[in-house]
C-alpha cells in the first residue's frame, strides 16, 4: 500500500526504508541540497499561502528539536503520548524571514549534532522502548526515523514545487 503525507509516521517510514538511524540522521545530502539554494531563491514561494524555502528549513529545524526531546522522554521510560504542534502557529511566530538562509542551515546542522549525540548514546533496548505516537504504537526507533522521513518529505517538496 503506498501512504500519503496525510497517514503522518506510516508516509514517512516509507521514506527512509529500513536505514539504521545513524547513517540517516548523518546523511549529508540534506545540508549539500541546501547549500545549492541561494538567498534569494531561499525567498521563493510556489503559492501565496505556502512558506518560503526559509521557512520550511526552520520547520524541519523545529520539528526535530520538538521530536527530539520526546524521544529523549520517551529513553527515559517517561510514559508520555507523543503528541503533536501546530506548525503554522510556530512558523508564524518565528523569526526565520529575517535571519539568513545561512544562519537557518547552521542552526539545522548544529540541531542535527546534538540529535547524533542523544542517538549514539541509546541503548539497544531504548531504541526498542514503545510508545504512543497519535493512534501507532511505535518503538523510540521508528519514532526518531520519522524525524528524518519528515524531513524527506520537505525536502521532496522543494525540489518538485520549488525547482520545477
Amino acid at each position: 500500500m503506498k501512504h500519503t503525507p496525510e497517514d503522518g509516521f506510516p508516509y514517512y517510514f516509507d521514506l527512509v526504508k529500513d536505514t539504521d538511524c545513524i547513517p540517516l540522521f548523518s546523511s549529508l545530502s540534506t545540508i549539500s541540497f541546501l547549500n545549492s539554494i541561494n538567498e534569494e531563491k531561499a525567498t521563493y514561494r510556489y503559492a501565496a499561502d505556502k512558506w518560503n524555502i526559509k521557512q520550511i528549513i526552520g520547520h524541519i529545524t523545529d520539528h526535530e528539536r520538538i521530536k527530539i526531546f520526546r524521544a529523549f522522554l520517551l529513553s527515559r521510560n517517561e510514559l508520555v503520548q507523543l503528541w503533536g504542534y501546530d506548525q503554522n502557529f510556530l512558523v508564524d511566530n518565528s523569526r526565520f524571514e529575517e535571519l539568513t538562509f545561512i544562519q537557518l542551515i547552521t542552526d539545522f546542522i548544529n540541531v542535527r549534532k546534538a540529535s547524533i549525540s542523544f542517538i549514539e548514546a541509546l541503548s539497544q533496548n531504548q531504541l526498542n522502548t514503545k510508545g504512543m505516537a497519535q493512534q501507532y504504537e511505535i518503538t523510540l526507533e521508528s519514532f526518531l526515523k520519522s524525524i528524518v522521513g519528515h524531513e524527506m518529505h520537505h525536502i521532496n517538496i522543494i525540489k518538485e514545487r520549488y525547482f520545477s
